[in-house]
């Protein structure tokens, strides 16, 4: 049996974040979903920091561009600072 994919949904809405929760329990691909509701906790979560220090390094990134305290294009340069 295959690993299960980890996934990271960064999303603010509850609603949203429940539809998509939805959409991959009922997918055909085995996976592990964290959610977080803004760019600041993504990156903690990106970079294990604080209350994520056991999180995986998640194998997608499902990103809202739209977010409180710093939004997804934030998230995106941090990351890309961090992969070059």
């Amino acid at each position: 049996m295959a690993k299960a994919v980890d996934i990271l949904l960064v999303e603010d809405n509850p609603g949203d974040a429940d539809l998509a929760r939805e959409a991959l329990e009922n997918s055909k691909i085995s996976n592990n979903l964290y959610v977080v509701e803004d760019g600041v906790e993504a990156m903690a979560f990106i970079k294990r920091s604080d209350k994520y220090a056991n999180a995986p390094r998640p194998d997608l990134i499902l990103l809202d561009l739209n977010l409180p305290r710093m939004d997804g294009r934030e998230v995106l340069s941090e990351i890309k600072k961090m992969i070059t």
